[in-house]
């Protein structure tokens, strides 16, 4: 009997997700969190909803959603991350200790399924964008299948090599360092271009443009407020690595609330402003590529899409690891990737992404 209690008691500890993070691994600060979550809410995506949304309710109502809808999302993301950091359990374990363990194995996995498409899906957003952008730089043959499929491969190269990887080095060491930086310089010189295209328009003209009923303002509020709340399954897998002694504003809360309504706000906002000085019926990615240095910036916004990539995939490795504990949470990660690269070949996920959006 003591024997078998033994092992059980080992079981359990080995199963990473399902226990609470020792204090000497919980290192993420203010700054971890806030750089984080600012460069997981940067996306092309994010841009083409916004604009989406003018068309649909018009320039101001799109505003009062975007600010609206930011804040309120975010802040359900920062509720549960303030969880995360306090109780140091990852998402699956959040579920166990609200679920109980029997129940909890379906939300689960239906999040595993959730992340995995996700994750495809991010991989065929930056095919796309770098096949964009490689067609202006090298021509028409990116643009083939075997460009496609070649892009795909790169991508996919990228995301096994930072799973191989610790996840708390790549976010304090190069997230927070480098890769937010330049996020950030890239979404300023956008922003630049384009409000300045829109200055020689008409600020007036922009902000009374009228939306064409499509959409009414409470769905245009609950689709901005669902963009925050799709990473609601993931983030105490991140926010568990804070330290507890930072609360409040100062802490997993703050960060992660600031920094995601922040980089929410700014996307949507810029997706705003290029659908209204773009011409009609051109995609958000070439009217992107026709600014001035549009594809140095789009560039540097396709390498932050990685981070999407990265976090929606290891969030599922960890979740799989809560329900297989024998495999450990890298080695997950890399067959979750590896499968997603192969969904992504052969899948069409623009298509389906497309559809979910309209």
């Amino acid at each position: 009997m003591a024997h078998d209690e033994k092992n059980n008691d080992s079981t359990a500890v080995s199963n990473e997700a399902l226990t609470p993070l020792p204090a000497s691994q919980r290192v993420f600060g203010w700054h971890d969190h806030a750089s984080l979550w600012f460069s997981l809410g940067v996306g092309l995506l994010v841009m083409q909803i916004g604009a989406y949304l003018v068309p649909a309710v018009g320039t101001r109502d799109a505003a009062i959603a975007i600010v609206l809808g930011s804040c309120i999302g975010a802040g359900l993301l920062a509720w549960t991350a303030r969880l995360g950091c306090q109780s140091g359990l990852a998402s699956a374990g959040l579920m166990h200790a609200t679920y109980g363990s029997a129940f909890a194995r379906l939300p689960v996995l239906l999040n595993i399924v959730q992340l995995v498409g996700w994750t495809t899906f991010e991989l065929v957003v930056m095919r796309e964008g770098t096949q964009a952008i490689g067609q202006t730089v090298v021509g028409p043959a990116l643009g083939s299948f075997w460009g496609g499929v070649l892009t795909t491969l790169l991508w996919g190269a990228v995301l096994l090599a930072l799973l191989a990887g610790s996840m708390v080095k790549l976010v304090r060491r190069f997230v927070s360092r480098f890769g937010l930086p330049l996020v950030v310089l890239s979404l300023l010189w956008l922003t630049w271009q384009f409000a300045t295209r829109l200055q020689a328009k008409g600020l007036d003209a922009f902000w009374a443009r009228p939306g064409d009923g499509t959409m009414g303002m409470f769905s245009a509020l609950d689709l901005v407020i669902a963009m925050p709340v799709s990473w609601l399954p993931l983030v105490a897998d991140y926010a568990r690595h804070g330290k507890r002694s930072s609360g409040g504003l100062g802490g997993a809360f703050g960060g992660t609330w600031i920094g995601y309504a922040v980089a929410n706000v700014w996307c949507y906002a810029l997706g705003v402003m290029v659908v209204s000085v773009a011409e009609p019926g051109t995609g958000l990615v070439t009217a992107l590529l026709l600014a001035q240095g549009g594809l140095v910036a789009l560039g540097l916004i396709l390498i932050d899409e990685l981070d999407n990539a990265y976090g929606d995939v290891y969030s599922g490795s960890v979740s799989t690891h809560s329900l297989l504990p024998r495999w450990s949470v890298k080695r997950w990660g890399l067959l979750l990737a590896a499968l997603c690269i192969a969904l992504a070949l052969v899948l069409p996920m623009h298509t389906l992404g497309l559809s979910c959006c309209c």
